[in-house]
């Protein structure tokens, strides 16, 4: 009897793991998304300016520093391009958590989960076909 409980507890230790796992990493691709909005919002600010040249100021951390408009723009971009990478990287670690998630707990894998967009050069391939 204790050998079953004990099965029963570690089973559920672990199905409860991979659920906060999957739980933590929705809420960090949730948290990354808003900040790459906040960047969107800050390139278009920065894009409408009427002083395209000059300098703006920006806040790191608590403290707000001068810096030329166009190295700006180039940082929020390289960060913006790291927020993506996150995300895609996150994303794909999730699809792999919630099938051993969806696995453990004996249910099917999802269908069409794993799906992917096509790349502009198999789009490209594709309407070269449909006008042929």
């Amino acid at each position: 009897m204790a050998w079953k409980s004990e099965m029963v507890m570690s089973y559920l230790t672990e199905v409860e793991e991979l659920v906060e796992s999957v739980l933590a990493d929705k809420q960090q691709i949730v948290d990354l998304d808003g900040k790459r909005n906040r960047n969107r919002e800050a390139l278009r600010a920065l894009q409408n300016s009427a002083d395209q040249t000059g300098n703006v100021m920006v806040c790191f951390g608590n403290m707000f520093i001068k810096f030329p408009n166009s190295r700006t723009r180039d940082m929020i971009r390289k960060d913006q391009e790291q927020l993506d990478e996150e995300i895609h990287k996150l994303s794909n670690q999730l699809k792999v958590k919630v099938n051993h998630l969806n696995e453990a707990q004996g249910k099917p894998e999802l269908k069409g989960f794993n799906l992917s967009p096509l790349t502009q050069e198999e789009m490209r391939a594709i309407n070269q076909t449909l006008k042929s």
